[in-house]
């Protein structure tokens, strides 16, 4: 195998399948196996926890075991759903302190690995614009490796601009029957 194996590369993981999420912190793990240090910065998810069995999902619980992985989450506390808009002011605010506290780290050159998970989602719903995130993406540090996660459609500016895109196709989800999802196995 040839090439640069050293990080600081843009993916992004969208699409109505689920998986995107598992995806980057799976990419998160190898990364930490290595030794590199690993920040995760949550949209639209921090305060949910206090909604019954809605804390944190198993893979962060594993992860929040490695001393080179940290996280720091994000919402007002409630699930942001775009056709209601409720909360609206107070999830743009969130979303713009999460993407504040992304950029920071992006550009500081501390992390080797920053997953914004369900940033796409933020964009996706108006609550940032893909100019806002891609003009803070440009500050990271070169060496800096992003993922970005979430979206259920297209966001063509923010795909233009990275270096790995993977859609995450359903073909067919319990939920679509009325099965919620499950502690171990969803999340």
């Amino acid at each position: 195998m040839s090439g640069n194996s050293d990080f600081g590369l843009v993916q992004v993981f969208w699409g109505d399948g689920k998986g995107k999420t598992t995806a980057a912190l799976g990419t998160a793990l190898r990364a930490i196996a290595l030794g590199k240090k690993v920040l995760l910065v949550q949209f639209l998810k921090a305060g949910v926890e206090a909604q019954p069995g809605l804390n944190s999902s198993g893979e962060v619980e594993l992860l929040q075991k490695f001393p080179n992985f940290f996280v720091k989450r994000f919402g007002t506390g409630d699930w942001f759903f775009s056709r209601r808009r409720d909360n609206l002011e107070g999830h743009k605010r969130e979303a713009l302190l999460a993407l504040k506290e992304a950029c920071a780290n992006l550009s500081s050159g501390e992390f080797d690995l920053v997953v914004l998970d369900e940033v796409l989602y933020a964009v996706s719903f108006g609550l940032l614009s893909e100019e806002q995130l891609l003009a803070e993406i440009a500050k990271k540090a070169a060496q800096t490796e992003v993922i970005l996660t979430g979206s259920h459609k297209k966001l063509a500016k923010i795909e233009a601009a990275a270096d790995l895109v993977t859609e995450i196709k359903k073909i067919k989800h319990p939920f679509d029957r009325g099965l919620l999802a499950r502690k171990g196995l969803d999340y």
